[in-house]
């Protein structure tokens, strides 16, 4: 009787074990949405900017040099969480380029402000159609462009660190 007791009280803890398990190694595949965008130029990217922010050059896409496209907002945590891998990529020898996506300019500059600018121009995009024609479906979300300005790949989410020097930093220096 007492053996029958501990193991249906166990059971809750080990149906709890058995999802976590399941969470854990579920969510540690990629299994993001492909873009259609891989392999084709780029879309257009914002002209205006926040005040006292440098624009997004007309030229960037075409500009023959490795370029990143971070789509963020300053209401997003996950975007708090991968700036300092957005600040390492700033270091390398390619243009960073940030779309503030429907944000409020003041919250965005604050943002900016507490955690530094690693852009080399910000477009803002108040109403989301920049990220629709981008494929974005949320933030933060990062594309890298090659040297003619063809998206060669995507990252949905954070960038982290294990991202960064794994996938990111490997593909920036076989495209230079």
């Amino acid at each position: 009787m007492n053996k029958k007791v501990i193991l249906i009280s166990s059971l809750p803890i080990l149906f709890f074990l058995a999802i976590g398990f399941a969470l854990f190694f579920g969510l540690s595949e990629d299994k993001s949405l492909p873009s259609n965008l891989i392999g084709k130029t780029a879309s257009k990217l914002p002209e205006t900017t926040l005040p006292g922010y440098k624009t997004i050059p007309v030229d960037a896409i075409t500009i023959p040099k490795i370029k990143i496209i971070n789509f963020w907002a300053s209401w997003c945590g996950p975007c708090r969480a991968e700036h300092p891998n957005i600040e390492e990529l700033a270091k390398l020898d390619i243009n960073v380029y940030g779309v503030n996506i429907k944000d409020d300019s003041s919250s965005a500059i604050k943002f900016l402000t507490k955690l530094g600018n690693p852009y080399d121009g910000i477009g803002t995009d108040k109403n989301g159609k920049i990220a629709i024609d981008w494929g974005v479906y949320g933030v933060p979300e990062t594309f890298i462009l090659d040297k003619l300005g063809k998206v060669i790949y995507r990252h949905p989410g954070p960038i982290t660190k294990k991202i960064l020097d794994t996938r990111i930093a490997p593909l920036i220096l076989s495209n230079q």
